[in-house]
C-alpha cells in the first residue's frame, strides 16, 4: 500500500513542528544534542521490579515533569504513556509556531501509534489490587487503560473538537503507520493539519516477553554488530505537526522537511520474525509513492533492532532494493542510543531524520566494534558526520509483518 492520490492532485505535506520526550532528551534541540553526541540512554530499570532477572537494562525517561506538560488532563488521570504522547504534541505545535486558537478553527486529525497503550497502568492497577486488595486500588488507573487514550488525550488536553482521533496498534511500526495515515489525510484536503506520532512506556510484560525470547541484550544494544545479542527497551514519545505545504510557505513557518511518500505492507509470514522479500517491497513502495529512485536516498534510518535475525534481515532487503555495497547509502541505528520503544520507535527516526535534514548531520549507531558481514552497511559508527541531507528513509518493522517505510525530503 502507498499514499493515496496521484502526485499531481494530492496537497504536499510537510514537518513544520516536532515533539520529543525520550531517554537521551526532552524537546527538539536536546534531543537533536544528544543524538550528535551519540549519548546512550541505557541504565538500569527502576519503572517496574526487576526482582529475579539476571539482568535489567533499558532506556528509561528520568527528569520528566508531566505537571509542565498537561493543561486540561488531571496528571493523576493520564498514564505515562499518555503523558508522553500528549507532551510531544504540545512541543510540537509550540514549535511549528502555531496558537491552539488557531488549531481549533482548522479540521484536523490526532493519530498515535503505540503497541503497549499503556500496559503499565494496567499493571500497576493490578499489583496493587493483588498486594493491598480492592479498597486500595486507584478507579482512575482502570479508566487510563484503554489504548484509545493516546490520541484522544492529545485531543482533550490541547482542547481540540473538531478533529479525528486515531490509536494505531501496529506494534513496533505504528509510529510510521500513523504518520501515513495523517500524510492521507492532509493530502486528500481531508484535515489541514494532523499531529502523529507514537508513544509507549516501559512496562514489565514487554520486558518480559523479550526477555524469555533471550532478545535482551545484557550489556548494550549494539545493532549491525557481529557480537550483537539482542534489544534494550526503551521508553518516550513523539509527535510531528503536519501541514500542506502551501499553509506552512503562507504562514512563514520553518518546514524542517517535506514527507515525500511512505509504504505500508502486512506479510502475516511469521510472529516475530521478518521476512525479507516482504521488507523489501515495502521500502519499494514507499520510493515509489515518493517518487524517487534509490540512488537518490542519502540516509537509511534502520528498524536496527540488535537482535540478529532483524538486523540480517533487514540489511539483505536493503540490499535487495538499494545493490550492492557501494549502492546503499549510509544505514543507522537509534536504537541503539533510545533502545527499542516500541510503538514510539519509528516516531522517534523520524524526527531524528527530520533534525538531520534540517541541521545538516547524520547520527550514528553507538556501540560499534566490528560491523556482520551479513549486515555490510556503513552504519556511521558511534560518532555523527555532517551530511547535507537531501533525502531519507526511514524503516519500521514490526510483529506479524506488519512494515511501514517513510521517506522525507529537505524542503523545497
Amino acid at each position: 500500500m502507498t499514499g493515496s492520490g496521484s502526485r499531481a492532485e494530492r496537497r504536499r505535506v510537510v514537518v513544520t513542528g516536532v515533539g520529543v520526550v525520550s531517554s537521551i532528551g526532552t524537546g527538539a534541540d536536546a534531543y537533536a544534542r544528544a543524538l550528535r553526541e551519540g549519548r546512550s540512554g541505557a541504565r538500569p530499570i527502576e519503572a517496574f521490579d526487576t526482582t529475579g532477572f539476571a539482568h535489567a537494562t533499558g532506556c528509561e525517561v528520568v527528569g520528566f515533569d508531566p505537571e509542565q506538560w498537561l493543561r486540561r488532563i488531571p496528571v493523576a488521570e493520564a498514564g505515562r504513556a499518555a503523558q508522553f504522547a500528549i507532551a510531544s504534541a504540545r512541543m510540537a505545535v509550540d514549535d511549528a509556531g502555531i496558537g491552539e486558537d488557531d488549531l481549533r478553527d482548522r479540521r484536523g486529525l490526532v493519530s498515535i501509534g503505540t503497541t503497549d497503550g499503556g500496559s503499565d497502568d494496567g499493571e500497576r492497577l493490578a499489583a496493587a489490587f493483588v498486594h493491598d486488595g480492592p479498597a486500595a486500588t486507584d478507579p482512575a488507573a482502570a479508566r487510563r487503560v484503554p489504548a484509545s487514550r493516546l490520541a484522544t488525550g492529545v485531543a482533550r488536553d490541547l482542547g481540540l473538537a473538531d478533529v479525528e482521533t486515531s490509536t494505531v496498534a501496529t506494534a513496533c511500526a505504528a509510529g510510521n503507520y500513523a504518520i501515513g495515515g495523517g500524510v492521507d489525510a492532509i493530502r486528500t484536503g481531508e484535515v489541514d493539519y494532523a499531529l502523529c506520532g507514537g508513544a509507549d512506556a516501559l512496562c514489565r510484560m514487554t520486558f518480559t516477553g523479550f526477555y524469555r525470547l533471550g532478545a535482551v541484550d545484557p550489556e548494550r544494544c549494539r545493532p549491525f554488530d557481529v557480537d550483537r545479542r539482542g534489544i534494550h527497551t526503551g521508553e518516550g514519545g513523539a509527535v510531528l505537526l503536519l501541514e500542506p505545504r502551501e499553509d506552512a510557505l503562507a504562514r512563514g513557518a520553518r518546514i524542517y522537511a517535506e514527507v515525500l511518500g511512505y509504504g505500508l505492507n502486512c506479510d502475516a509470514h511469521h510472529q516475530v520474525a521478518p521476512h525479507g522479500e516482504s521488507v523489501a517491497r515495502c521500502m519499494a513502495l514507499a520510493l515509489e509513492d515518493a517518487g524517487v529512485a534509490p540512488g537518490d536516498v542519502d540516509l537509511i534510518s534502520a528498524h536496527g533492532t540488535g537482535t540478529k535475525a532483524n538486523d540480517a534481515t533487514e540489511c539483505g532487503a536493503i540490499h535487495g532494493v538499494f545493490g550492492a555495497d557501494g549502492d546503499v547509502p549510509p544505514t543507522v541505528s537509534v536504537k541503539s542510543m533510545l533502545g527499542h520503544t516500541m510503538g514510539a520507535a519509528s516516531a522517534l527516526a523520524a524526527v531524528a531524520c527530520a533534525l538531520g535534514i534540517d541541521r545538516g548531520f547524520i547520527p550514528p549507531t553507538i556501540n560499534h566494534t566490528e560491523t556482520d558481514p551479513e549486515c555490510a552497511v556503513d552504519c556511521v559508527p558511534n560518532t555523527s558526520v555532517e551530511a547535507e541531507l537531501r533525502i531519507v528513509q526511514n524503516n519500521a518493522l514490526a510483529f506479524g509483518g506488519n512494515n511501514a517505510v517513510l521517506v522525507l525530503g529537505r524542503p523545497a
